[in-house]
């Protein structure tokens, strides 16, 4: 019985820690993907802080402004596989930390703030949003794009049904949680935003993008 938990352990930490990553850096590396990536990362600058940075895949989109980029991610494999990408970048790229939820960043220390396909993952989402408001300065921006909540009755009613599986084969990702109204919750004024769905099935691509100002 001990032999079966431990192999079963073993199969786990090999999904979550090397196969999953790199299964993420390809359906979230696509030219459609990448053209949302484009649109919330429009008028960001200077010094960014990333939770979920993942493989570097925003680096080639983001403008000349940046400045330096602080990673936060919990997949050590995610650096390997970012590797050419923060090469091929014209700023620096610095990994501070594992964890979404604490930030290893002084109060105001960053002029903004990303989140592409994170805040699904994060356990406290309302902790690591908390977090980003502490760091970003006032006046700062947040820059998102998420996958989440639909707003049609019965897609929204499969996407409860279906979050607890998708939680455990994806490492925690909830597809029902609402992000424009986690974003609002957590004090931040959203400027612009944009959602529809990116293909099918629906209950996997309602995407919603945009920017939003930590109030002064």
């Amino acid at each position: 019985m001990v032999k079966l938990i431990s192999s079963h352990t073993d199969v786990m930490a090999l999904w979550r820690n090397q196969l999953l990553p790199r299964l993420i850096d390809l359906t979230l590396g696509t030219d459609d993907v990448s053209a949302w990536r484009k649109k919330c990362l429009r008028g960001i600058e200077g010094v960014v802080v990333e939770p979920g940075f993942g493989s570097g895949l925003n680096l080639a989109h983001m403008p000349k402004a940046v400045t330096r980029v602080y990673a936060v991610d919990p997949a050590v494999i995610g650096q390997k596989l970012a590797a050419g990408r923060i090469s091929a970048s014209s700023f620096e790229v610095e990994f501070v930390g594992l964890d979404g939820e604490r930030l290893p960043l002084e109060n105001n220390s960053c002029d903004a703030g990303v989140l592409t396909f994170t805040l699904c993952t994060i356990p406290d989402a309302g902790a690591a949003l908390a977090e980003l408001r502490r760091v970003i300065r006032p006046g700062g921006t947040l820059h998102f794009v998420e996958h989440g909540a639909a707003p049609d009755a019965d897609v929204k009613k499969w996407q409860d049904r279906i979050t607890p599986l998708q939680k455990r084969v994806a490492d925690g990702c909830h597809l029902n949680r609402p992000i424009a109204e986690l974003i609002a919750d957590a004090g931040f004024a959203i400027e612009w935003i944009e959602a529809s769905y990116v293909g099918r099935p629906k209950a996997v691509s309602y995407f919603t993008a945009g920017v939003a100002r930590n109030p002064s």
